[in-house]
């Protein structure tokens, strides 16, 4: 009897917490996946839906429609390497050197794939890189950054692009080039379903990037460009040569608006996949640009400056993201957002704790909320630079030596090579270079040396956001706030940049 008892107890106890756990996991919210999508130097007017005379890009504008549109987006760069630093480490990139195209992140630094992962996420990366070399042994490799698995390129890639998978020696994987980077990352996708993980995917495209390709059917919407943009000459690279070519405009923007539409093409192959497997009501689908468009492709951006430029041509960017398990109807904010804020929103939405060092972006989970009118705090923008005099190499050079070759030239050599320095202590002059302070309103901008000697301008991005007129004598108490927040931030940048976080 008193066994029978003793079992009956235990019965009871087993049902007890088996009701218990399955009523937690009923409370207990589902994990979201994630792809995060990145155009390479697509800027803010080139889809349809903002407006282009000529850009076909339905997939986009039905995300746009859809989802969360946010128009006033930035890229923490004008240039792409230290924008991709920004989206892995939720920070400026001048805090750990990358200040340029070439100059890699720092092995120190917390990538978002690392928290992911942290988190159960099975992480991946696929195409451009461009923070280090992608090969096995590089300490700032994608692997090295969290990531479990990676088919990528050090830089950019067009038709047919070679890849290195898992670090390995790159292999050539026949078709368009964003066809491609889509394919490899449902495989993954598929993987992750099976073991039942949550996925949290980076695809970093190579368009529209120059030099331009396209397939037939991609080219053919566009055969009125040549004649309607005219022969004035830009200069780009010659996919035959690698090196510099001069062509005439509307033939080069029939390539490039061919680009785009391939790669808005198979960012619809994206959304029909996580459809047909069930994933797509609590996937988070985020797509953007890492900077403004490029002098060749500047033919109707309304904004001043282009790529290289910390005016709004330079770092305004499209940007529509979809989770339709929380976005329910059409969101549409004009609230400023910037690509250092990946990392804080998705450590927000998993429930992950924040680095415990400087950040530059805050969490976008209120916007997506639809509850985020203003952003609570400015946004700064430096291009910031090395001082060139011998500074002491951070990484060891042949573990920076890159291996995925590219059309384009350099130096003689069709692949990138990269590098970082140690600063070893903060001078006057490193506070130079183009920076500006954008708030809600206003957006202070610095050129040339330090504070004092340097040129200042002040606009109402709100009402002029082709950034005309310079109100700085207009409102200088204005100008000097926001003056003294800007030198305040640039000071802990450079002590990020000296080593202090680490």
């Amino acid at each position: 009897m008193k066994i029978t008892t003793s079992l009956l107890s235990l019965l009871t106890l087993l049902i007890l917490i088996a009701c218990e756990k399955a009523e937690q996991r009923e409370t207990e919210p589902e994990l979201p996946n994630v792809v995060l999508l990145l155009g390479d130097d697509h800027g803010w007017d080139e889809t349809a839906y903002n407006g282009h005379p000529d850009l076909k890009t339905p997939i986009l504008d039905e995300m746009a429609a859809n989802g969360l549109r946010m128009d006033r987006f930035y890229s923490a760069s004008p240039v792409c390497s230290p924008t991709r630093g920004s989206i892995i480490t939720g920070r400026h990139p001048n805090r750990y050197g990358t200040f340029t195209p070439g100059h890699s992140i720092r092995p120190e630094e917390i990538s978002v794939a690392q928290l992911m992962k942290d988190a159960g996420y099975a992480t991946a990366h696929y195409g451009k890189w461009h923070l280090g070399p992608v090969k096995a042994g590089s300490p700032t490799n994608p692997g090295a950054m969290g990531f479990d698995e990676w088919v990528s390129h050090d830089n950019f890639f067009e038709m047919d692009p070679p890849l290195s998978v898992n670090g390995a020696e790159p292999v050539i994987f026949k078709g368009e080039g964003s066809e491609v980077v889509v394919a490899e990352a449902i495989k993954f996708i598929e993987k992750a379903k099976r073991e039942g993980k949550p996925f949290f995917v980076m695809i970093w495209y190579g368009s529209p990037h120059e030099p331009y390709s396209g397939l037939e059917k991609d080219l053919s919407p566009y055969d009125h460009v040549p004649e309607k943009y005219g022969d004035k000459k830009v200069r780009l690279t010659s996919n035959e040569t690698g090196k510099a070519v001069e062509r005439p405009q509307g033939e080069v923007l029939r390539e490039r608006f061919a680009e785009i539409t391939a790669m808005d093409r198979s960012i619809g192959q994206m959304r029909d996949f996580l459809e047909q497997q069930g994933l797509r009501d609590n996937t988070v689908l985020w797509y953007f640009g890492d900077n403004g468009t490029p002098q060749e492709g500047n033919a109707t951006v309304p904004f001043r400056g282009q790529k290289g430029s910390i005016y709004e041509g330079g770092v305004r960017v499209p940007s529509v993201l979809e989770w339709p398990a929380k976005i329910k109807s059409p969101l549409v904010s004009e609230a400023n957002g910037v690509s250092s804020d990946v990392l804080p929103t998705f450590c927000d939405i998993v429930g992950v704790s924040l680095p415990d060092r400087p950040l530059d972006g805050i969490s976008l989970l209120p916007m997506i909320k639809g509850e985020m009118q203003e952003r609570p705090s400015p946004i700064g923008f430096w291009n910031g630079r090395d001082r060139g005099d011998g500074l002491e190499p951070y990484i060891e050079e042949d573990l920076q030596v890159g291996t995925t070759p590219l059309v384009k030239l350099m130096g003689g050599i069709a692949t990138r090579n990269f590098k970082n320095y140690h600063h070893p202590s903060i001078e006057d002059r490193d506070f130079s270079g183009a920076r500006s302070w954008l708030d809600h309103r206003y957006k202070l901008v610095l050129n040339g040396g330090p504070a004092e000697d340097a040129e200042k301008e002040l606009f109402d991005v709100r009402e002029d956001p082709a950034e005309t007129n310079n109100l700085i004598e207009a409102f200088p108490e204005i100008a000097k706030e926001m003056e003294e927040e800007l030198i305040s931030w640039q000071q802990s940048v450079l002590e990020s940049l000296v080593g202090g976080d680490y």
